[in-house]
């Protein structure tokens, strides 16, 4: 597969945020055992006999006689080992047994990188065998956690192995198509982040190989087998399978997580049937949790320690009566519960795109969003996120159209749905939509954004657009507007419009274009 260089760069990042984490988990590591909690490091037989570098953090005093809840830590994509000691001295700590180990294909651990596969679902399985055989592991209550390919990896093992019984599962995905495909459009950044990191830190696999590059290099002729093979790794597809064993689903995103952005997590939410609890907060990929990993106080990490509480041990500590969905706004603190996700999007108001606009392809508007973990990390701690001067857009490669100046605040919840109709002067073409927040002196906030791609349509020829931009909460001040750009090419994604290339956008009498807003009731 092509090394590009944004995938070098991205990977180097990682690699060296990896690298500066190692001394507080190393820290961590020593206060455990200061304070007298266990901690080994042990090697464990994954499917195959694939040997899958591990610790094991024990509570004070333990013996293999004496009984504790079990939690299994698979690690994060690229991450090693230690990535989660301080959490497991905290779990252990609180009386739990932890087993973290490097997933297949990554650092010391045996085996190829299989993303997921039915090896990775299998190893996990393994690990609780061996706890159960090598620790005091109470096999009647066992979890499961992880941030990003942790959680992943979480989900589908809770759908094959009935033995788990609750799983946090943080800036994971449901459906791995929808995350990096959503659209029909390759999320260039995020794809070239993992690739890249992949190699650096493990064994891409043979299958790895051949769907990064189809997949980087736009090959449409494999576009069914690189979706069966996103769909097989998709805890969405094993839904049925999840609600049956009845583990407790505690799911956990941020708002503007460019590798797996939360739509899809919320439409799984949906549809679980068993205990379950939705919390998205500000952030990028696995910035909510990442303070958590050096052992400092974190939201998210303390609602996954109250959720393997009650559910692993019983603790009557009122989690299970709270609302199940919690949110925390970008622009505004503290957070809001609702009965489920459809009460998040209960007061739509719309706001028309009328007339008729044509750009051209090929040319960056200037509307973008951003850098993947960077852009959203940094709105996530200093609440500035992407902007643009609106009344500046070059029409001739931005669409742009704008609400009325608002009295009052509107409060964005959940997911704003575009409506238009377009045509193209080529079969192919990719746009993509950024709602803005736009004060008095017309400076342009990013609400949040979407891609959206198109093959083999007839050129000239309208057909409808209908597209979900990335859920969100964020706080239009009074005196404000909103605005929609479309332009056509974006950093984060791939773009597929043929040189020369026209869009035109319409709204038609008979099927009018609009911007649905979701606003929280007040």
């Amino acid at each position: 597969m092509r090394r590009t260089p944004l995938a070098l760069a991205v990977s180097a990042a990682l690699v060296a945020g990896t690298a500066l984490g190692l001394a507080p988990a190393a820290q961590a590591a020593e206060a455990g055992e200061t304070a007298g909690t266990g901690i080994r490091f042990v090697d464990i037989a994954g499917e195959g006999g694939t040997v899958l570098k591990a610790n094991v953090v024990t509570p004070a005093g333990s013996t293999d006689s004496t009984r504790h809840p079990l939690i299994v830590l698979p690690t994060s994509w690229a991450m090693p080992q230690i990535e989660y000691l301080a959490q497991a001295k905290k779990l252990a700590d609180s009386g739990y047994i932890v087993v973290s180990y490097n997933s297949r294909g990554f650092w010391q651990s045996g085996g190829e990188i299989e993303t997921a596969g039915p090896k990775d679902i299998a190893d996990a399985s393994k690990v609780i065998d061996w706890a159960l055989a090598n620790t005091g592991a109470d096999p009647a209550h066992i979890g499961m956690a992880g941030v990003s390919y942790g959680a992943g990896i979480s989900l589908l093992t809770a759908a094959h192995d009935p033995r788990i019984k609750a799983v946090a599962a943080l800036s994971g995905w449901a459906d791995l198509i929808e995350s990096i495909y959503s659209g029909r459009t390759q999320h260039l950044q995020a794809a070239a982040l993992l690739g890249g990191a992949g190699y650096l830190t493990g064994r891409p696999g043979p299958e790895l190989q051949q769907i990064l590059g189809d997949f980087l290099s736009s090959n449409l002729d494999k576009e069914e087998d690189m979706i069966a093979w996103g769909r097989k790794r998709s805890p969405a597809e094993q839904l049925d399978r999840i609600n049956a064993n009845g583990a407790a689903i505690m799911l956990g995103n941020a708002w503007g997580d460019t590798i797996f952005p939360p739509n899809q997590y919320a439409s799984f939410f949906e549809k679980l049937t068993g205990p379950k609890r939705l919390e998205f907060r500000p952030g990028d990929h696995a910035t909510a949790e990442a303070t958590g990993l050096f052992g400092l106080p974190n939201d998210t990490w303390t609602s996954a320690h109250r959720w393997f509480d009650r559910h692993l041990k019983g603790v009557d500590n009122g989690i299970d009566r709270e609302q199940p969905v919690q949110l925390k706004s970008r622009s505004a603190n503290g957070y809001e519960g609702y009965a489920d996700w459809k009460s998040v999007h209960a007061n739509q108001r719309k706001f028309d795109l009328g007339g008729t606009q044509r750009v051209w392809a090929n040319i960056d508007s200037g509307a973008n969003g951003g850098i993947t973990l960077l852009t959203n990390a940094l709105d996530q701690f200093l609440r500035t996120p992407p902007v643009v001067s609106v009344p500046l857009l070059p029409r001739a490669f931005a669409g742009v159209w704008q609400s009325e100046r608002y009295d009052t605040p509107q409060r964005v919840r959940g997911t704003v749905k575009v409506h238009t109709t377009v045509s193209s002067t080529k079969e192919s073409g990719t746009l993509v939509a950024y709602l803005y927040d736009v004060g008095p002196l017309g400076v342009g906030k990013l609400v949040s954004n979407a891609p959206y791609t198109f093959h083999d349509r007839t050129p000239g020829k309208p057909f409808g657009v209908d597209l979900e931009l990335f859920s969100t909460a964020y706080d239009v001040p009074a005196g404000h507007r909103l605005a929609l750009v479309v332009d056509t090419v974006d950093p984060l994604y791939i773009e597929h419009n043929p040189t020369g290339a026209q869009l035109t956008f319409s709204s038609p009498s008979a099927d009018p274009s609009y911007v649905s807003v979701p606003l929280r009731k007040e």
